[in-house]
């Protein structure tokens, strides 16, 4: 089982996070496609990059994750909804 839901629209992935998430079902991955993330909503939630320190997701922020790089998602207080679109 996924730890999130998603939904798809043309080129763009809606996934959202909930906060009763399992802190062990969000391991470290690699996606296959270079993606542009954009933080819809959410408290308290980090990205974390291979050997980088974890940074707080925000509303409104972006990020690239180029593929093959190594990243996970830390928990947070409230659910997290993202945009993905990939490349």
């Amino acid at each position: 089982m996924s730890p999130y839901t998603e939904s798809r629209k043309d080129n763009v992935i809606t996934r959202k996070f909930s906060p009763s998430v399992d802190s062990d079902e969000l391991v470290w991955h690699r996606d296959r496609r270079d993606r542009s993330i954009t933080i819809v909503e959410g408290t308290d939630w980090k990205l974390q990059m291979d050997n980088e320190l974890p940074v707080t997701l925000k509303p409104g922020d972006s990020f690239n994750i180029p593929k093959n790089t190594y990243h996970r998602v830390i928990k947070g207080t409230s659910d997290l909804v993202v945009t993905i679109r990939e490349h």
